[in-house]
């Protein structure tokens, strides 16, 4: 099976970015198909509801958004049709078909968002969140800026935030082993198009190079990237350890998601059908955060079984405060391209870390 499921994953990587152009072409380019979906989605959404995530069968967003479908349909006459990475398009295909109406719900990283709502971008200051598996999940549980400040921010671009969770901590792959900053000079790190996270690796040394998902493997594979940053599930998921098969551990960050509904398709249910709504969203999100628990573990451990070039580096404590001692630059570039909105969700966020932690 994991044979299979690599092969499936580099012969589908190198055409997905034109076919899933093609395909959001087909749906947003003119005026009138756009209507025409619009008029569709308006007679559909009493009974089947749409919804896209970012990532493969099996992953994170979709363990989530099945466990969300189940509760619907379990509890309801509606149906939820799940779409995945690449078969309407990519991250910001999939949103705009969103804010357009013709999806009902999306799950999108705020790697993707941050371009739309700049704040969203406060989960790309290195060596915010905590490593320790456990905090960060007290802190998604717990936390104000999350729950109460972020759903605002989302509304203001007609989304309704329904949840936010971590998926897992970030791991750098690259073509050589790093151990320091010195060690990533030069190398061409993929970046999702996200201003802050190029802030990041231009502070770690590296040069960001913003690219496509769909492109990403194939980039490793010829050498046009150096290396990229994911989840472990997803290094494992994807495949990239083949091609770039030196993983670190810095333990600077989590990767972090959304989902959301359009606000006019959420507003427009009758009050029965948002609680509904809600109480499918709390439900994957308890499955999800169960999921997830030791599953870093044993996505590493099937990458290590898979292939006899792949090493792991973890930095110790003198070797990740080389790169901590340059977040706060950063930092301060989140604080100039968010203002005083940014600010203070800093302010809270930080607050909201300090209570955790020191319970």
């Amino acid at each position: 099976m994991k044979a299979s499921k690599s092969v499936f994953t580099r012969s589908v990587t190198t055409n997905r970015s034109i076919a899933t152009k093609s395909i959001a072409t087909k749906l947003m380019t003119t005026a009138s198909v756009g209507a025409l979906l619009m008029g569709m989605t308006a007679v559909a959404q009493a009974d089947n509801w749409r919804y896209a995530h970012e990532e493969y069968e099996g992953d994170v967003q979709d363990v989530f958004a099945y466990a969300f479908k189940e509760h619907i349909e379990e509890n309801s006459d509606h149906t939820i049709q799940v779409y995945r990475f690449g078969e309407l398009g990519e991250s910001d295909d999939i949103m705009e078909q969103t804010q357009n109406g013709i999806l009902q719900f999306v799950n999108q990283s705020p790697g993707f968002t941050g371009a739309l709502i700049p704040e969203a971008q406060i989960f790309f200051i290195p060596y915010l969140l905590p490593t320790d598996e456990e905090t960060v999940l007290t802190f998604f549980d717990e936390s104000k800026a999350i729950n109460e400040m972020f759903p605002a921010l989302y509304a203001e671009q007609g989304l309704e935030l329904l949840k936010m969770y971590p998926e897992g901590e970030m791991v750098i792959t690259t073509d050589e082993p790093i151990s320091s900053p010195e060690d990533m000079r030069n190398k061409k790190i993929r970046t999702m198009t996200n201003p802050l996270l190029s802030e990041t690796y231009d502070a770690f040394g590296a040069t960001p190079t913003p690219l496509p998902w769909g492109e990403v493997y194939g980039g490793l594979q010829t050498g046009i990237l150096d290396g990229q940053e994911n989840p472990i599930f997803w290094i494992e998921s994807g495949g990239l350890y083949e091609v770039s098969p030196h993983l670190t551990f810095t333990g600077h960050g989590w990767f972090t998601t959304a989902m959301m509904a359009n606000q006019d398709f959420y507003n427009g249910l009758s009050e029965d059908d948002q609680t509904l709504v809600q109480e499918a969203a709390q439900a994957a999100y308890d499955h999800t955060i169960e999921h997830i628990k030791g599953l870093a573990d044993e996505a590493l451990e099937s990458i290590q079984a898979a292939s006899d070039e792949v090493t792991v580096t973890r930095l110790n404590e003198e070797q990740i405060q080389a790169f901590r001692d340059r977040a706060p630059q950063v930092e301060e570039a989140f604080l100039k391209m968010t203002g005083d909105k940014g600010q203070e969700l800093l302010e809270q966020f930080k607050a909201d870390l300090e209570a955790v932690t020191n319970q």
